[in-house]
């Protein structure tokens, strides 16, 4: 069988979630799939009243997922044709159990000597949830006791005949380098997602799946507490792909449990009715009563812990509209979104332009924001730019995977600062050039700046609005570089921002502001509490001290300048291309 033989995509999945149908093909090899089937369905959940098999104790997802794992193995080749799945699905649906089903199944079918199969944990603990139960299906049956030896000190499981191994390792704490399993389960990729080294983990885990063929790789996750980063956003969007269609890889298949677009849309996740679509097992490992129950606890609660309610019992990934104190504006600005909006394509399509700048401390963001009036149809057009230094990553570890994927996308620039021991190894005659060289980020900006000023569209007063805190360094460049007094404007923060961040609202609502639908704005707009501020005042702050939202204030203070109607102080992009022609 050749894999274009078959498909893994689900582009109807939908309605097969909302029906409570299969969300996966039948399985390639019948008799493989009913073989394993067997094995697992017989094994025991220790932990359960009465020490039910997961034949008497498990829905029939559960058998679809394990019959698509084992079902994928062509005998006669000895090959997995199916190597990579992945189980997206609500917390407490047994995940952790269902995966030590899963290796135990593996342990028991694999027939290569002296092999060894993997479960790969971000921590120890979540290692110990995959192990203890994994060590109770071999004690709870006299046959499994005669064939498996747990090790329990070592978390380890090993076959008495072909000395396979089943190792459960705890990325945290334990070496994976030099692994050489064909078999892996890794748990909770959503943790592995905020892990910078992450990626190259992995790639060691499952880098022995090259010499066994015959092996293959199973991620288990719930949403993350956060918007998704790292290599856990990664398999997201490949498998999320491969399911709809718009990927075709038929060597991967996942299945994931999330509410319709439209559902979410409608927030009709928040009906108790509909707890059933992300949550499978409801009825057995979960509980619809205490969901509610929760759910109403998290709702009077503070915006974390509502985020972390329906993402991890729901199954909500979090975004920029899920929090209840978002930015009000927040709902309608993906749907602003354009393919692409270059800052050559803002100056080109400009008649005039404004910029906003803020910036925080060392572990901050600096951001810029020039917003554009389009030529003819007066709409606005907006353009984001960050810069960091290299510290934040230090400082900020748990964001770390996502600045990372910022810096691929081109939006945000990473500013390395020299090391301390170079510092103190130079001159005093030579630190004043060390000093220059920490004002990367703000020569970053005051180029752009330049940039739009040379092109003649920004307005001859106001065309600058700055945060007055902690804008001196930019101030002194753009004075060195020829900005005169009068463009620059500092706009007062806090509540005075009120008709931006209110206006900016209404104005995404009627679809009169256009962007690019960059990863950056989309993440600093989700990291946006909106708090209202004496009888109609609104302000803005961060949802946590790693929530940055630097560029999205300076939007703001845009927005403030742009709301006075400017008029280019030049002749726009048409007069400067002219003159540069001229010129030449």
């Amino acid at each position: 069988m050749r894999p274009l033989e078959w498909s893994t995509a689900c582009p109807d999945w939908e309605e097969r979630i909302v029906e409570g149908r299969s969300l996966v093909p039948p399985p390639l090899f019948p008799d493989e799939a009913e073989a394993a089937l067997e094995i697992f369905k017989d094994l025991r959940i220790v932990d359960v009243p009465g020490q039910p098999t997961f034949g008497e104790a498990c829905d029939d997802f559960v058998f679809d997922f394990v019959a698509a794992i084992f079902g994928a193995y062509d005998a006669t080749q000895t090959r997995q044709l199916i190597n990579e799945f992945f189980l997206l699905i609500s917390k407490k649906n047994s995940k952790s159990t269902i995966a030590a089903g899963i290796m135990i199944t593996a342990l028991i079918l694999n027939w290569r000597h002296y092999n060894e199969l993997l479960v790969l944990a971000p921590t120890k603990e979540i290692a110990n949830n995959v192990f203890t139960p994994a060590m109770g299906m071999v004690n709870a049956d006299p046959e499994l006791r005669a064939l498996l030896k747990p090790i329990e000190h070592l978390r380890t499981i090993k076959h008495l005949e072909n000395e396979a191994e089943l190792k459960v390792v705890a990325a945290d704490s334990e070496i994976v380098g030099g692994k050489k399993a064909g078999f892996i389960l890794v748990e909770e990729l959503w943790l592995f997602g905020k892990n910078p080294k992450a990626a190259a983990m992995l790639m060691e885990a499952t880098g022995g799946m090259v010499s066994r063929p015959e092996g293959f790789v199973v991620y288990l996750s719930t949403h993350s507490d956060g918007a998704p980063r790292g290599v856990f956003k990664k398999q997201l969007d490949l498998f999320r792909g491969i399911r709809d269609g718009t990927i075709v890889d038929p060597r991967k298949l996942g299945m994931l449990y999330e509410f319709p677009p439209a559902m979410i849309e409608s927030r009709a996740y928040r009906d108790p009715a509909n707890f059933y679509v992300t949550n499978p097992n409801i009825g057995r490992s979960v509980d619809a009563e205490w969901l509610a129950e929760k759910l109403i606890e998290a709702e009077r609660a503070d915006t974390g812990e509502l985020q972390i309610f329906l993402s991890k019992h729901l199954n909500i990934e979090i975004g920029t509209r899920l929090s209840n104190d978002r930015w009000v504006g927040a709902d309608f600005w993906d749907r602003c979104a354009i393919p692409a909006l270059t800052l050559d394509d803002l100056l080109a399509r400009s008649e005039v332009i404004v910029a906003g700048v803020d910036g925080g401390g060392l572990d901050d963001l600096l951001g810029l924001c020039l917003i554009g009036r389009e030529k003819g149809s007066k709409r606005w057009l907006i353009w984001a730019q960050g810069w960091a230094w290299s510290v934040v990553w230090d400082r900020r570890k748990d964001i770390a995977t996502k600045l990372d994927e910022l810096v691929g996308e081109g939006t945000l620039i990473r500013c390395n600062m020299p090391e301390e021991d170079d510092l103190s190894a130079v001159a005093d005659d030579v630190g004043e050039d060390l000093a220059e060289d920490l004002t990367e980020d703000v020569r970053g900006v005051v180029d752009v700046l330049v940039q739009v000023r040379d092109a003649g569209l920004f307005p001859d007063r106001e065309a600058v609005g700055l945060d007055p805190a902690g804008v001196a360094t930019i101030v002194d460049e753009l004075a060195l570089r020829g900005f005169e007094d009068e463009m620059l404007k500092s706009i007062p923060q806090g509540w005075r921002l009120s008709s931006a961040i209110k206006g900016l609202a209404k104005k995404c609502a009627a679809r009169t502001v256009r962007h690019g639908g960059t990863k950056m704005m989309s993440w600093c707009i989700g990291n946006v509490k909106q708090e209202p501020r004496g009888a109609s005042g609104v302000a803005i702050t961060k949802q946590s001290p790693s929530a940055k939202i630097d560029p999205v204030a300076a939007m703001f203070s845009a927005v403030m300048l742009m709301s006075l109607n400017p008029e280019a102080k030049g002749g726009g992009m048409d007069e400067y291309l002219a003159a540069l022609r001229g010129r030449a």
